[in-house]
Protein backbone atom coordinates (compact mmCIF):
# COMPACT_ATOMS: atom_id res chain seq x y z
CA UNK A 1 0.00 0.00 0.00
CA UNK A 2 1.09 3.16 -0.74
CA UNK A 3 3.51 4.85 1.95
CA UNK A 4 3.02 1.92 4.13
CA UNK A 5 6.43 -0.25 3.34
CA UNK A 6 8.04 3.42 4.09
CA UNK A 7 6.74 3.35 7.25
CA UNK A 8 7.68 -0.33 8.12
CA UNK A 9 11.30 0.54 6.69
CA UNK A 10 11.68 3.33 9.41
CA UNK A 11 10.37 2.09 12.01
CA UNK A 12 11.00 -1.96 12.37
CA UNK A 13 13.73 -3.71 11.74
CA UNK A 14 14.71 -6.45 9.89
CA UNK A 15 15.81 -9.88 9.69
CA UNK A 16 15.50 -10.25 13.98
CA UNK A 17 13.67 -13.18 15.85
CA UNK A 18 10.38 -11.17 17.40
CA UNK A 19 7.37 -11.07 15.51
CA UNK A 20 5.20 -8.80 14.78
CA UNK A 21 1.89 -8.51 16.39
CA UNK A 22 -1.00 -7.04 14.55
CA UNK A 23 -4.25 -6.26 15.98
CA UNK A 24 -6.47 -7.97 13.46
CA UNK A 25 -10.72 -7.64 13.98
CA UNK A 26 -11.21 -8.71 10.58
CA UNK A 27 -12.57 -5.08 9.81
CA UNK A 28 -11.07 -3.47 6.67
CA UNK A 29 -8.79 -1.51 8.17
CA UNK A 30 -6.91 -4.55 10.16
CA UNK A 31 -7.36 -6.56 7.09
CA UNK A 32 -5.09 -4.88 5.23
CA UNK A 33 -2.83 -4.26 7.41
CA UNK A 34 -2.15 -8.18 8.40
CA UNK A 35 -1.66 -8.21 4.38
CA UNK A 36 1.19 -5.74 3.93
CA UNK A 37 2.48 -6.97 7.10
CA UNK A 38 3.02 -10.15 6.07
CA UNK A 39 4.12 -8.83 2.40
CA UNK A 40 6.57 -7.18 4.67
CA UNK A 41 7.53 -9.27 6.69
CA UNK A 42 8.16 -12.32 4.27
CA UNK A 43 10.81 -10.11 2.37
CA UNK A 44 12.37 -9.18 5.65
CA UNK A 45 13.12 -12.21 7.32
CA UNK A 46 10.22 -11.10 10.13
CA UNK A 47 7.11 -13.49 11.31
CA UNK A 48 3.87 -11.73 12.16
CA UNK A 49 1.25 -12.87 14.63
CA UNK A 50 -2.53 -11.93 14.56
CA UNK A 51 -4.09 -10.78 18.04
CA UNK A 52 -7.96 -10.67 17.64
CA UNK A 53 -9.91 -9.30 20.79
CA UNK A 54 -13.59 -10.54 21.35
CA UNK A 55 -15.04 -7.94 23.39
CA UNK A 56 -17.78 -10.10 24.40
CA UNK A 57 -20.15 -7.42 23.49
CA UNK A 58 -22.07 -8.71 20.62
CA UNK A 59 -23.54 -12.29 19.82
CA UNK A 60 -21.66 -12.78 16.68
CA UNK A 61 -18.31 -11.97 18.07
CA UNK A 62 -17.32 -15.67 18.53
CA UNK A 63 -18.37 -16.72 14.99
CA UNK A 64 -16.33 -13.27 13.70
CA UNK A 65 -13.31 -14.49 16.03
CA UNK A 66 -13.65 -17.87 13.73
CA UNK A 67 -13.56 -16.35 10.61
CA UNK A 68 -10.34 -14.15 11.58
CA UNK A 69 -8.76 -17.37 12.45
CA UNK A 70 -9.47 -18.85 8.89
CA UNK A 71 -8.16 -15.63 7.29
CA UNK A 72 -5.03 -16.36 9.42
CA UNK A 73 -4.89 -19.53 8.33
CA UNK A 74 -4.92 -18.82 4.80
CA UNK A 75 -2.43 -16.91 4.70
CA UNK A 76 -0.13 -18.32 6.62
CA UNK A 77 -0.33 -16.35 10.03
CA UNK A 78 -0.32 -17.40 13.10
CA UNK A 79 -3.33 -16.59 15.29
CA UNK A 80 -3.96 -15.67 18.90
CA UNK A 81 -7.59 -15.23 19.89
CA UNK A 82 -8.33 -13.09 23.12
CA UNK A 83 -11.04 -12.63 25.21
CA UNK A 84 -12.27 -9.62 27.75
CA UNK A 85 -14.26 -11.38 30.09
CA UNK A 86 -16.09 -10.70 32.99
CA UNK A 87 -18.94 -8.21 33.82
CA UNK A 88 -19.22 -4.89 31.35
CA UNK A 89 -19.70 -1.69 32.84
CA UNK A 90 -22.98 0.43 32.36
CA UNK A 91 -21.06 3.90 31.49
CA UNK A 92 -17.93 4.78 29.77
CA UNK A 93 -18.06 1.20 27.86
CA UNK A 94 -16.06 2.45 24.64
CA UNK A 95 -13.01 3.34 27.05
CA UNK A 96 -13.40 0.34 29.40
CA UNK A 97 -13.42 -1.71 26.20
CA UNK A 98 -10.17 0.42 24.85
CA UNK A 99 -8.69 0.13 27.72
CA UNK A 100 -9.19 -4.43 28.51
CA UNK A 101 -8.43 -4.35 24.56
CA UNK A 102 -5.26 -2.70 25.08
CA UNK A 103 -4.02 -4.76 28.27
CA UNK A 104 -4.74 -8.30 26.34
CA UNK A 105 -3.01 -7.31 23.02
CA UNK A 106 0.17 -5.99 25.14
CA UNK A 107 0.28 -8.77 27.22
CA UNK A 108 -0.51 -11.24 24.49
CA UNK A 109 2.51 -9.51 22.46
CA UNK A 110 4.82 -9.66 25.57
CA UNK A 111 4.32 -13.42 25.51
CA UNK A 112 5.10 -13.70 21.79
CA UNK A 113 8.10 -11.91 22.04
CA UNK A 114 6.70 -9.18 20.06
CA UNK A 115 7.51 -5.48 21.16
CA UNK A 116 5.69 -3.70 18.54
CA UNK A 117 2.04 -3.88 17.82
CA UNK A 118 0.49 -2.86 14.61
CA UNK A 119 -2.83 -1.18 14.10
CA UNK A 120 -5.26 -0.16 11.65
CA UNK A 121 -6.06 3.70 11.80
CA UNK A 122 -6.30 5.86 9.14
CA UNK A 123 -6.53 9.09 7.96
CA UNK A 124 -10.76 8.94 8.65
CA UNK A 125 -9.38 8.54 11.83
CA UNK A 126 -8.02 11.31 11.79
CA UNK A 127 -10.39 13.37 10.19
CA UNK A 128 -12.97 11.65 13.12
CA UNK A 129 -11.03 12.39 16.09
CA UNK A 130 -11.20 16.97 15.01
CA UNK A 131 -14.56 16.31 14.10
CA UNK A 132 -15.33 14.50 17.87
CA UNK A 133 -12.87 17.54 19.08
CA UNK A 134 -14.84 20.50 17.61
CA UNK A 135 -17.86 18.93 19.37
CA UNK A 136 -16.44 19.49 23.10
CA UNK A 137 -14.32 15.83 23.04
CA UNK A 138 -10.97 15.27 24.74
CA UNK A 139 -10.08 12.54 21.79
CA UNK A 140 -6.32 12.62 20.77
CA UNK A 141 -5.50 11.91 17.70
CA UNK A 142 -4.23 8.84 16.63
CA UNK A 143 -0.31 8.66 16.14
CA UNK A 144 2.10 6.84 14.12
CA UNK A 145 4.41 5.95 16.75
CA UNK A 146 3.80 5.65 20.65
CA UNK A 147 3.90 3.35 23.48
CA UNK A 148 1.56 0.88 24.72
CA UNK A 149 -0.86 2.52 26.69
CA UNK A 150 -1.42 -0.37 28.92
CA UNK A 151 0.46 -0.20 32.06
CA UNK A 152 2.47 -2.64 33.45
CA UNK A 153 0.97 -5.31 31.05
CA UNK A 154 3.18 -2.69 27.71
CA UNK A 155 5.90 -2.01 29.34
CA UNK A 156 8.33 -2.02 26.62
CA UNK A 157 5.65 -2.66 23.83
CA UNK A 158 5.07 -0.16 21.03
CA UNK A 159 2.10 0.60 18.68
CA UNK A 160 3.01 1.41 15.37
CA UNK A 161 -0.03 2.81 12.80
CA UNK A 162 1.42 2.44 9.19
CA UNK A 163 -1.51 3.60 7.70
CA UNK A 164 -2.79 7.26 8.89
CA UNK A 165 -1.57 8.26 5.23
CA UNK A 166 -4.66 6.63 3.89
CA UNK A 167 -8.02 6.50 3.25
CA UNK A 168 -10.39 4.46 4.40
CA UNK A 169 -12.01 4.27 0.92
CA UNK A 170 -8.87 3.65 -0.55
CA UNK A 171 -7.73 0.90 1.57
CA UNK A 172 -11.37 -1.02 0.56
CA UNK A 173 -10.46 -0.15 -2.86
CA UNK A 174 -7.40 -2.29 -2.68
CA UNK A 175 -9.25 -5.07 -1.01
CA UNK A 176 -12.02 -5.12 -3.59
CA UNK A 177 -9.39 -5.68 -6.05
CA UNK A 178 -8.13 -8.46 -4.52
CA UNK A 179 -11.13 -10.47 -3.83
CA UNK A 180 -10.72 -9.88 -0.24
CA UNK A 181 -14.09 -9.78 2.47
CA UNK A 182 -13.78 -8.22 5.93
CA UNK A 183 -16.16 -7.90 8.91
CA UNK A 184 -18.41 -4.60 10.08
CA UNK A 185 -18.92 -4.40 13.33
CA UNK A 186 -22.42 -2.59 13.87
CA UNK A 187 -21.23 -0.86 16.87
CA UNK A 188 -19.30 1.34 14.98
CA UNK A 189 -22.57 3.46 13.84
CA UNK A 190 -24.10 3.18 17.39
CA UNK A 191 -25.08 6.81 17.49
CA UNK A 192 -25.09 6.83 21.24
CA UNK A 193 -21.28 6.50 20.64
CA UNK A 194 -19.04 9.89 19.97
CA UNK A 195 -17.04 7.81 17.30
CA UNK A 196 -20.12 7.07 15.50
CA UNK A 197 -21.33 10.34 15.48
CA UNK A 198 -18.42 11.54 13.72
CA UNK A 199 -18.21 9.15 11.52
CA UNK A 200 -21.67 9.47 10.24
CA UNK A 201 -21.42 12.98 10.12
CA UNK A 202 -18.68 12.62 8.03
CA UNK A 203 -19.97 9.86 5.78
CA UNK A 204 -19.57 10.81 1.67
CA UNK A 205 -21.84 9.41 -0.98
CA UNK A 206 -18.55 6.91 -2.15
CA UNK A 207 -19.95 4.39 0.74
CA UNK A 208 -17.04 5.47 3.27
CA UNK A 209 -19.97 5.29 5.97
CA UNK A 210 -23.18 4.27 5.73
CA UNK A 211 -25.76 1.99 7.89
CA UNK A 212 -24.83 -1.77 7.96
CA UNK A 213 -26.23 -4.69 9.58
CA UNK A 214 -23.31 -6.37 10.45
CA UNK A 215 -21.02 -9.71 9.31
CA UNK A 216 -19.04 -9.68 5.81
CA UNK A 217 -18.50 -6.88 3.65
CA UNK A 218 -17.44 -6.78 0.28
CA UNK A 219 -20.07 -5.25 -2.06
CA UNK A 220 -18.88 -2.20 -1.14
CA UNK A 221 -16.68 0.08 1.08
CA UNK A 222 -17.56 -0.60 4.46
CA UNK A 223 -17.08 0.94 7.82
CA UNK A 224 -13.61 0.75 10.01
CA UNK A 225 -12.65 -2.06 12.39
CA UNK A 226 -14.31 -2.88 15.92
CA UNK A 227 -10.79 -2.00 17.33
CA UNK A 228 -10.74 1.76 17.05
CA UNK A 229 -8.63 4.49 17.81
CA UNK A 230 -7.97 5.26 21.36
CA UNK A 231 -10.16 8.26 22.84
CA UNK A 232 -7.27 9.02 25.56
CA UNK A 233 -4.22 7.37 25.40
CA UNK A 234 -2.98 7.33 29.36
CA UNK A 235 0.41 8.30 28.30
CA UNK A 236 1.42 12.18 27.02
CA UNK A 237 1.81 12.92 23.72
CA UNK A 238 5.19 12.33 22.06
CA UNK A 239 7.49 15.07 21.42
CA UNK A 240 9.56 15.41 18.34
CA UNK A 241 12.31 17.16 20.16
CA UNK A 242 12.58 15.76 23.39
CA UNK A 243 14.82 16.50 25.84
CA UNK A 244 16.93 14.01 27.57
CA UNK A 245 16.36 13.04 30.97
CA UNK A 246 18.79 12.28 33.68
CA UNK A 247 17.41 10.05 36.91
CA UNK A 248 17.61 11.90 39.96
CA UNK A 249 20.17 11.02 42.93
CA UNK A 250 21.88 9.28 40.40
CA UNK A 251 24.97 11.29 41.30
CA UNK A 252 25.85 13.86 38.43
CA UNK A 253 22.90 12.58 36.37
CA UNK A 254 23.98 9.13 36.33
CA UNK A 255 21.56 6.10 36.00
CA UNK A 256 19.86 5.29 39.92
CA UNK A 257 18.29 2.40 39.90
CA UNK A 258 16.00 4.55 42.79
CA UNK A 259 13.11 5.27 40.31
CA UNK A 260 13.50 9.08 40.55
CA UNK A 261 13.22 11.48 37.23
CA UNK A 262 15.06 15.10 37.29
CA UNK A 263 13.71 17.59 34.83
CA UNK A 264 14.22 21.06 33.79
CA UNK A 265 11.81 23.68 34.98
CA UNK A 266 11.44 24.67 31.00
CA UNK A 267 10.92 21.15 30.38
CA UNK A 268 7.70 21.18 27.95
CA UNK A 269 4.92 20.29 29.68
CA UNK A 270 3.63 16.86 28.21
CA UNK A 271 7.47 15.69 30.08
CA UNK A 272 6.40 17.28 33.26
CA UNK A 273 3.17 15.17 32.61
CA UNK A 274 4.93 12.14 31.65
CA UNK A 275 7.27 12.50 35.04
CA UNK A 276 4.57 12.30 36.95
CA UNK A 277 2.99 9.43 35.73
CA UNK A 278 6.24 7.44 35.49
CA UNK A 279 7.56 8.35 38.98
CA UNK A 280 4.71 7.53 40.44
CA UNK A 281 3.74 4.35 38.46
CA UNK A 282 0.08 5.07 37.85
CA UNK A 283 -2.07 4.81 34.91
CA UNK A 284 -3.00 8.29 33.93
CA UNK A 285 -1.06 11.24 33.61
CA UNK A 286 -2.59 14.46 35.34
CA UNK A 287 -4.35 16.88 32.84
CA UNK A 288 -6.05 20.09 32.76
CA UNK A 289 -6.38 22.88 35.09
CA UNK A 290 -3.67 20.93 37.90
CA UNK A 291 -1.15 20.32 35.55
CA UNK A 292 -1.24 23.75 34.03
CA UNK A 293 -1.11 24.84 37.74
CA UNK A 294 2.35 22.89 38.80
CA UNK A 295 3.34 23.97 34.80
CA UNK A 296 3.23 27.25 35.80
CA UNK A 297 5.06 27.07 39.31
CA UNK A 298 7.77 25.17 37.75
CA UNK A 299 8.49 28.24 34.94
CA UNK A 300 8.03 31.19 37.79
CA UNK A 301 11.31 29.68 39.49
CA UNK A 302 10.25 29.05 42.51
CA UNK A 303 11.45 26.99 44.87
CA UNK A 304 8.37 24.42 46.19
CA UNK A 305 7.50 21.25 47.20
CA UNK A 306 4.09 19.67 45.77
CA UNK A 307 2.10 16.46 44.98
CA UNK A 308 0.79 15.63 42.13
CA UNK A 309 -1.43 12.45 40.47
CA UNK A 310 0.50 9.98 42.67
CA UNK A 311 4.03 11.93 42.25
CA UNK A 312 5.75 14.58 44.61
CA UNK A 313 7.16 17.31 42.81
CA UNK A 314 10.31 18.79 44.70
CA UNK A 315 11.81 22.30 42.75
CA UNK A 316 14.66 24.06 43.91
CA UNK A 317 13.97 27.23 41.08
CA UNK A 318 15.83 25.09 38.39
CA UNK A 319 15.31 21.73 38.55
CA UNK A 320 12.15 19.92 39.54
CA UNK A 321 12.58 16.35 41.23
CA UNK A 322 10.25 13.76 40.40
CA UNK A 323 9.41 10.71 42.70
CA UNK A 324 6.76 8.52 44.07
CA UNK A 325 4.77 10.01 46.68
CA UNK A 326 3.11 6.93 49.02
CA UNK A 327 0.12 8.87 50.02
CA UNK A 328 -2.20 8.58 53.19
CA UNK A 329 -2.94 4.64 52.16
CA UNK A 330 0.84 3.78 51.67
CA UNK A 331 2.56 1.64 49.10
CA UNK A 332 1.13 -2.23 48.47
CA UNK A 333 2.69 -5.48 49.75
CA UNK A 334 2.51 -8.32 47.17
CA UNK A 335 3.49 -11.97 47.73
CA UNK A 336 6.06 -12.95 45.11
CA UNK A 337 6.33 -16.70 43.88
CA UNK A 338 9.40 -17.95 42.20
CA UNK A 339 10.00 -17.62 38.22
CA UNK A 340 6.61 -15.26 38.55
CA UNK A 341 8.21 -11.71 37.76
CA UNK A 342 5.73 -8.92 38.86
CA UNK A 343 5.82 -5.22 39.00
CA UNK A 344 5.91 -3.74 42.16
CA UNK A 345 3.94 -0.35 42.42
CA UNK A 346 4.29 0.53 38.55
CA UNK A 347 7.75 1.34 38.82
CA UNK A 348 9.78 -1.99 39.71
CA UNK A 349 9.81 -5.27 38.26
CA UNK A 350 10.99 -7.76 40.66
CA UNK A 351 12.31 -11.36 39.76
CA UNK A 352 12.75 -13.68 42.92
CA UNK A 353 13.83 -17.57 42.74
CA UNK A 354 12.63 -17.65 46.23
CA UNK A 355 9.38 -16.84 48.13
CA UNK A 356 8.49 -14.24 49.64
CA UNK A 357 6.73 -10.72 49.48
CA UNK A 358 7.81 -7.10 48.07
CA UNK A 359 6.31 -4.06 50.11
CA UNK A 360 7.63 -0.44 51.05
CA UNK A 361 10.72 -0.32 53.05
CA UNK A 362 9.00 2.63 55.11
CA UNK A 363 10.45 1.71 59.07
CA UNK A 364 12.69 -1.32 57.79
CA UNK A 365 15.82 0.39 56.93
CA UNK A 366 17.22 -0.99 60.48
CA UNK A 367 16.51 -4.27 59.21
CA UNK A 368 18.60 -3.89 56.48
CA UNK A 369 21.97 -5.25 56.07
CA UNK A 370 24.72 -2.87 57.24
CA UNK A 371 26.48 -2.33 53.93
CA UNK A 372 22.67 -1.96 52.48
CA UNK A 373 22.07 0.92 55.46
CA UNK A 374 25.37 2.76 54.43
CA UNK A 375 24.00 3.28 50.96
CA UNK A 376 20.69 4.08 51.77
CA UNK A 377 22.19 6.67 53.72
CA UNK A 378 23.56 8.68 50.95
CA UNK A 379 20.16 8.79 49.21
CA UNK A 380 17.68 12.06 50.24
CA UNK A 381 15.43 10.95 52.68
CA UNK A 382 12.16 11.65 50.82
CA UNK A 383 12.70 8.95 48.90
CA UNK A 384 13.83 5.94 51.16
CA UNK A 385 10.13 5.07 52.46
CA UNK A 386 9.45 4.07 48.70
CA UNK A 387 11.97 2.03 47.77
CA UNK A 388 11.27 -1.92 47.62
CA UNK A 389 12.14 -4.49 50.26
CA UNK A 390 12.01 -8.23 49.73
CA UNK A 391 10.91 -10.07 52.89
CA UNK A 392 12.13 -13.62 53.06
CA UNK A 393 9.93 -16.37 54.81
CA UNK A 394 11.61 -16.61 57.42
CA UNK A 395 11.92 -12.50 58.19
CA UNK A 396 15.15 -11.76 56.35
CA UNK A 397 15.01 -8.02 54.97
CA UNK A 398 17.13 -6.85 51.91
CA UNK A 399 16.34 -4.22 49.33
CA UNK A 400 17.68 -5.53 46.30
CA UNK A 401 18.36 -2.21 44.22
CA UNK A 402 20.67 -1.15 46.89
CA UNK A 403 23.21 -4.35 46.94
CA UNK A 404 23.31 -7.20 44.70
CA UNK A 405 20.59 -10.06 46.03
CA UNK A 406 21.56 -13.60 45.65
CA UNK A 407 17.82 -14.05 45.07
CA UNK A 408 15.67 -11.48 44.09
CA UNK A 409 16.47 -9.08 41.05
CA UNK A 410 14.44 -5.42 40.83
CA UNK A 411 14.73 -3.08 37.88
CA UNK A 412 13.84 -0.11 37.35
CA UNK A 413 10.97 0.88 34.61
CA UNK A 414 10.72 4.39 35.59
CA UNK A 415 13.28 5.87 32.85
CA UNK A 416 12.77 3.59 30.37
CA UNK A 417 9.00 4.13 30.53
CA UNK A 418 9.70 7.86 30.16
CA UNK A 419 11.85 8.11 27.49
CA UNK A 420 8.89 5.87 25.57
CA UNK A 421 6.61 8.13 26.56
CA UNK A 422 8.16 11.40 25.65
CA UNK A 423 9.78 10.07 22.38
CA UNK A 424 13.46 9.23 22.87
CA UNK A 425 12.45 5.45 21.47
CA UNK A 426 11.03 6.45 17.96
CA UNK A 427 11.67 2.75 16.60
CA UNK A 428 11.45 -1.12 17.31
CA UNK A 429 13.66 -1.64 20.38
CA UNK A 430 16.77 -4.31 20.08
CA UNK A 431 15.29 -7.19 21.33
Amino acid sequence: MRGVNAVFERRLRTHIGAPLAVAFSGGGDSLALLLAAKTWADANGRSVLALTVDHGLNPASADWTRRCREIAARLGVPFHPLRWDGAKPATGLPAAARAARHALLAEAARDAGARVILLGHTADDLIEAAAMRAEGSTVSDPAEWSPSPAWPQGRGVFLLRPMLGLRRAEIRDGLLARGERWIDDPANEDQRFARARARSTLSSPDGTGGPSEGGWRGPRPGASEASGPESMPPLPPSCTEPSPPSLAFGGGGSPSPCGGLSLSITAPAAHIAAACLCAAGTSRPPRGARLERLVARLRSGEAFTATLAGARIACDGETAAFTRDPGRAGLPRVAVAPGEPIVWDGRFQIDAAAPGAVRALGGLSTHLPKAQQATLRALPATIRPTLPVMVSQGGAVSCPILADHPSVRATALVLPRFEAAIGVVDAEPAV
